[in-house]
């Protein structure tokens, strides 16, 4: 069996075969577990050289909040992708489009069928969910957020809002969440409004379709991009090989003065300080703080420990506990600065890794990197997922036994290492280039839920 040993500091190697860990000395109960050079958790029994280290002899040392000190570090970016361009739709607000989708968005989960069978007779696709109304306060909030972050999204050619017309989400108050708009290219419809809600959606339907159809796609530059950053199913393997490859993408398309998205924020628990030591200013290191402490309050209010993860998914592939998870999944953000910190459907602008406040949940997170207006992600998976959101998602596997078996979810094998390879395809895609998530008509939306329904 083929080991390696991530870090010179580490008390553990990594199994290539089956990305579990295995004791390079002896350690003994109490003392930290170290993988990637920092503590994984702390070992619960004495561990003996070449042991199995696992859920059996390995726990968490999470806890609650905790105190943070700013301590910067020089932040050296690469350089040397000057002039890279990609084929993409100007947008009429300075923005591009990827892609020149027709989206319709309920605005309500009540008329799903509705939106469903208009998306078939013109060939738009439905963002179908369940909230809008019977929602309060924070709940009511976040909805109304993120279906205004999807509303605006430049991969959209066009959109149609379909509304009931007695929810809480009501189209003029989800209005006020879009902020402004192309009238040309979003138009709204209240079911309750007119005969033939379907008749009238198709006809809607078809006048963007015909505003569509003149777009055509031009050289831009590759630093107008925005990247979501995801990882999913992930394995013992995602913080060896899929995740540190995102991370040299990430570095490259922020070292352009492009945009990357880094977000399931519980998944930062651990290796928080990584990032917080990355943020550019001490305004963006309290965010950071605030970020954090926010989601384990979130956990801690509802009795739950901070350090409720990994699934079991993740146990099987090898991954123990929350920091050693952690500490491979913020590998996705690279070396690059944190320049700023994203609340629920607010877009982001600002060059450089952005952190997004959202959960682990990955159908939820994709929703949030495409409402914070991401027009592809990477997405890591070391165990497989067919998910896909409403933006281009390209899934990068962590072993090549995966991509070979599940050739039709994975659109590339990071165990080959080709950083040159990614970083091309994602251009490729970017310029339409179709990946297995749209050839399979896969695109899912979730919107996060806190509070009470009514």
């Amino acid at each position: 069996m083929e080991y390696v040993i991530v870090n010179e500091r580490d008390n553990v190697k990594i199994s290539l075969e089956s990305g579990h860990k295995y004791a390079l000395r002896d350690i003994r109960a109490g003392e930290p577990v170290i993988r990637y050079g920092f503590p994984i958790g702390i070992a619960s029994a004495d561990i003996r050289t070449g042991e199995h280290v696992h859920c059996h002899n390995l726990t968490t040392g999470l806890t609650g909040r905790e105190a943070y000190v700013y301590s910067p570090e020089r932040i050296q970016m690469p350089s040397g992708d000057g002039g890279v361009c990609i084929q993409a739709y100007p947008r009429e607000n300075g923005d591009i489009g990827i892609r020149n989708d027709i989206w319709i968005i309920p605005t309500v989960g009540c008329v799903n069928g509705a939106a469903r069978e208009i998306a078939k007779r013109t060939g738009a696709f439905a963002l179908e969910h369940p909230y809008g109304c019977s929602q309060l306060g924070d709940d009511y909030e976040t909805t109304a957020k993120t279906l205004g972050g999807l509303i605006r999204h430049p991969n959209a050619g066009g959109v149609l809002v379909l509304g009931l017309g007695c929810e809480n989400n009501r189209i003029e108050h989800l209005k006020r969440r879009v902020g402004a708009y192309d009238g040309r290219r979003v138009r709204f419809l209240n079911a309750q409004d007119c005969c033939d809600e379907i008749a009238e959606g198709e006809k809607i339907g078809r006048e963007l379709i015909s505003i569509t159809v003149n777009d055509r796609r031009v050289p831009v530059p590759a630093e107008k991009l925005k990247l979501g950053l995801k990882c999913g199913d992930s394995d013992g393997l995602s913080g060896i090989t899929a995740n540190p490859l995102v991370g040299k993408i990430t570095d490259r398309i922020v070292a352009l003065g492009g945009i990357a998205v880094l977000t399931e924020v519980p998944e930062m628990f651990g290796a928080e300080r990584i990032l917080m030591n990355r943020c550019v200013s001490r305004d963006v290191f309290d965010k950071t703080v605030e970020l954090i402490n926010r989601w384990k309050d979130y956990y801690l209010s509802h009795g739950q420990p901070v350090s409720e993860n990994p699934s079991p998914g993740n146990r099987d592939g090898g991954i123990t506990t929350l920091e050693e998870k952690s500490l491979g999944c913020v590998q996705k953000g690279g070396s690059a600065p944190v320049t700023d910190v994203l609340s629920c459907g607010v877009a982001a602008k600002t060059p450089g890794l952005n952190l997004l406040s959202g959960p682990g949940n990955d159908i939820v997170a994709v929703t949030e990197l495409t409402a914070a207006g991401c027009h592809l992600i990477l997405f890591t998976t070391g165990r497989g997922t067919p998910l896909g959101a409403p933006v281009p998602t390209l899934k990068i596997s962590t072993n090549t036994q995966l991509a070979q078996r599940k050739s039709g979810w994975i659109d590339f094998d990071a165990f080959t290492g080709d950083e040159n390879g990614l970083f091309d395809l994602m251009l490729e895609t970017a310029s339409g280039r179709p990946t297995k998530n749209e050839m399979n008509g896969y695109r899912e939306i979730a919107i996060f839920k806190n509070g009470v329904t009514l």
